[in-house]
């Protein structure tokens, strides 16, 4: 069964707003067992909303619309279904009294355009909203040859979406399709390579109509790996997920870093903790990315000791007293020492920016631990506007290998 999402508004079509109920509707559908097709979004005009829901209306078998139910003039999902549905707005006394009742009881008089929001087209029913004055507009849209179409019209607030969806509309689209096929997602997070290269390191696992189905995106340099299976069951979907995530891991090593939520932080931070350790950064140049990720993703659990932020390699002389104030003058392994030892940590992590060159954003990091102190340099060669993180990251990542090693767990 196929479903379509439709977001109206004007202030989201202009990217005022960001369209998360789409988003959020999606996920449920999915588990629900539907696919998801289509997403559209679509002003506050009448034509364009009227054609939007005529088209949904003969490529999907469920259509959820967000938005446009307000008693305002640019309100006009109830308007636009008419004209698709070629059915009259009638008044439904419930919901006129519930929306009278809604005013009274926050003791201000009721708008006479609020009225309009009790008008649905004949055929269609209201879905209660328990903590608004918009209720929801379902229908059953025949069809020729085929399912009638099931269409759901909820607000576009998302607390008072999101809680008509649990009430009422779950429960309908659950009960009309009966005992649909049940997926589960499962993501896995890599860094360290490409998106080409992982792709190329996963023979077949990338190909469309597999079941699971394996996508890629790319976020900050950070790769996600979506799973997404089908079965009949739970237990079947997470026995594909488990074969498929173990052959992602063993074409991919230790690119792979965490799954679903994880980021690097989070990982180094875990093993950290494993291993009863701490750490500190110095950050020289660059945007304080460390520090920020660090604090996060440690909390209070005393794990990250320190954060050091310094403009330049002069600063740094200066405060840590390490001498001159030319850049090729401090040692960045002295600093990572240095640092430690005044953090009474168990290792200290290092970043620093060299300036932009025409390869890229030039640094350097370095680590000092219980072992040794090491130095890695650093070019990153991506967008402008991610070559920040990108260090940081890689920075991060460097760490985190460092860790699977001394712990034994490295992978190859």
């Amino acid at each position: 069964m196929d479903a379509e999402v439709i977001a109206i508004g004007d202030e989201i079509i202009s990217g005022q707003r960001v369209d998360t109920n789409s988003a959020w509707l999606s996920e449920r559908l999915e588990d629900l067992g539907l696919r998801v097709r289509f997403h559209s979004t679509v002003a506050d005009d009448l034509e364009p909303n009227t054609e939007v829901f005529r088209q949904a209306f003969l490529r999907a078998d469920v259509v959820l619309s967000t938005g446009g139910l307000g008693p305002t003039e640019d309100d006009l999902t109830r308007e636009a279904l008419s004209q698709a549905l070629q059915s009259p707005l009638v008044i439904d006394p419930v919901s006129l009294e519930h929306i009278t009742q809604l005013f009274a009881r926050r003791k201000r008089e009721m708008p006479e355009r609020n009225r309009v929001q009790a008008m649905f087209p004949a055929g269609c029913t209201a879905i209660p909203n328990p903590h608004g004055t918009a209720p929801g507009i379902a229908a059953e849209i025949p069809r020729e040859g085929r399912p009638p179409v099931l269409l759901f019209a909820l607000p576009g607030v998302p607390s008072e979406m999101r809680r008509m969806w649990d009430d009422t509309v779950s429960p309908r689209i659950a009960g009309a399709f009966g005992q649909l096929p049940r997926r589960q997602r499962y993501r896995l997070k890599c860094f360290g390579a490409g998106e080409s290269e992982v792709e190329r390191r996963l023979p077949d696992l990338i190909r469309r109509g597999r079941n699971p189905l394996v996508g890629i995106t790319v976020h900050e340099a950070t790769i996600s790996l979506r799973i997404l299976a089908e079965g009949t069951d739970e237990n079947a979907c997470r026995a594909a997920i488990e074969k498929t995530r173990v052959e992602i891991r063993q074409h991919l090593g230790h690119l792979v870093f965490g799954e679903e939520d994880d980021e690097l932080e989070d990982t180094v931070c875990r093993r950290l903790e494993a291993n009863g350790q701490t750490l500190a950064t110095v950050e020289i140049g660059v945007a304080g990315h460390l520090h920020q990720w660090l604090t996060r993703a440690a909390g209070t659990t005393g794990i990250y000791k320190a954060g050091l932020g310094l403009f330049d390699s002069q600063e740094a002389a200066r405060l840590l007293r390490l001498g001159g104030p030319a850049k090729s003058a401090i040692d960045l392994r002295q600093v990572a020492e240095h640092w430690r030892r005044q953090a009474e940590s168990d290792y200290c992590l290092v970043l620093a920016s060299l300036g932009e060159q025409e390869e890229g954003l030039q640094a350097e990091a370095a680590l000092a631990g219980p072992e040794s102190s090491n130095r890695l340099p650093i070019q990153a060669l991506g967008h402008p506007n991610i070559r920040q993180a990108w260090i940081a990251k890689t920075a991060l990542n460097w760490l985190r290998r460092r860790l699977e090693k001394s712990s034994g767990a490295l992978q190859s």
